[in-house]
């Protein structure tokens, strides 16, 4: 049996919220997947974020953005 294996058998004894936790982090440990400089998406939306801390008066409701939308 592989290491992988061993401690794979080992997560699976433990209770829902502790495998729940393990998971949240081993997933924070890991390294970025995208260089958020490098893609202009995730550049726009924390832009975004960070003018909706500073004027909560600019952001709209889902169903004010529904209308927008003609929906």
């Amino acid at each position: 049996m592989t290491r992988i294996q061993e401690i794979q058998q080992q997560a699976i004894s433990l209770s829902v919220s502790e495998r729940a936790r393990l998971a949240a982090d081993l997933l924070e440990g890991l390294p970025p997947i995208l260089d958020d400089d490098d893609d202009e998406g995730i550049a726009e939306a924390r832009r975004r974020d960070e003018e909706m801390d500073k004027d909560p008066a600019a952001a709209i409701t889902w169903e004010q953005f529904r209308r927008g939308l003609g929906r």
